[in-house]
């Protein structure tokens, strides 16, 4: 996966590398001009506390008549009046400095502020919406498909792609199998079986049984939520022994697996 680190924002990036020092910076607003050509921050020096951004200051807002006349090049040495331009934008730009770095440390407090509020958007939504508490979940696997909540409308019995996430989830292979259930053993009245079997290769006994126990929450859970009502489902851990491929045809034998019927 390619980072463009060159777009992402000084605030971002200084927010993530140095936090602590959210109220210490002292930034120089250079221009937007860089930004045609240049990522967002020019230079850093985190040991000066001093960042350099492609960005407009104060100084930059003020009318152009308030800095320099227009024909004020068009008359006398041209050049002299160059250097006089040049050292009044410098003296300006030293006097505007600590307007700018409070700025951007208001700016740094903001993208905090903002990033707490994208990662807890999540956890609000859930409790708010589906008065569901993220983070009383310690189940790693219910955790992953309670943020899934928001699209449950839309993915409810959809069960090729509830086994496509199983998939995802637990990094192993997932089948999918429709049968009928019946207390009373009689073809009048079933309901219908959706179950989902994980096929994990070389499993452990004793990861056996860890992974046994964390998976009935997570059947739990999609029974509720993203079965249908009439639907029971099925959650099933296996370890699946992979055959070793051969060159010949396959004949019968001790270590031959057979699919199961369906119904």
């Amino acid at each position: 996966m390619t980072v463009q680190i060159p777009e992402i924002r000084a605030e971002m990036l200084l927010g993530y590398l140095y936090p602590e020092l959210e109220d210490q910076w002292i930034a120089h607003h250079e221009g937007t001009f860089y930004r045609n050509y240049s990522r967002d921050m020019l230079d850093l020096r985190p040991d000066e506390l001093t960042v350099w951004l492609s960005r407009d200051s104060f100084l930059h807002l003020l009318p152009q008549g308030l800095f320099s006349r227009e024909d004020e090049l068009k008359k006398g040495d041209w050049q002299e009046k160059y250097k006089e331009q040049e050292k009044r934008r410098k003296v300006l730009s030293e006097a505007f400095l600590p307007f700018d770095s409070f700025g951007f440390r208001r700016q740094l407090q903001m993208e905090r502020n903002v990033s707490a509020l994208v990662r807890d958007k999540l956890e609000y939504v859930l409790k708010t919406y589906f008065d569901y508490d993220l983070t009383a979940e310690e189940n790693p696997f219910v955790r992953e498909f309670a943020a899934l909540l928001p699209f449950v409308r839309q993915w409810r019995g959809d069960f090729g792609l509830i086994r496509n996430l199983l998939s995802a989830v637990f990094h192993c292979e997932v089948t999918l199998q429709e049968r009928r259930y019946s207390q009373t053993d009689s073809t009048r009245q079933w309901l219908p079986v959706i179950r989902y079997e994980l096929l994990v290769p070389d499993l452990p006994a004793q990861d056996y049984l860890a992974m046994n126990q964390r998976i009935q929450p997570l059947e739990a859970f999609l029974s509720e939520w993203f079965m249908p009502m009439e639907v029971r489902l099925e959650l099933l851990l296996k370890q699946h022994r992979i055959l070793p491929q051969v060159s010949s045809e396959l004949i019968l034998d001790y270590n031959t697996e057979l699919p199961e019927q369906i119904g």
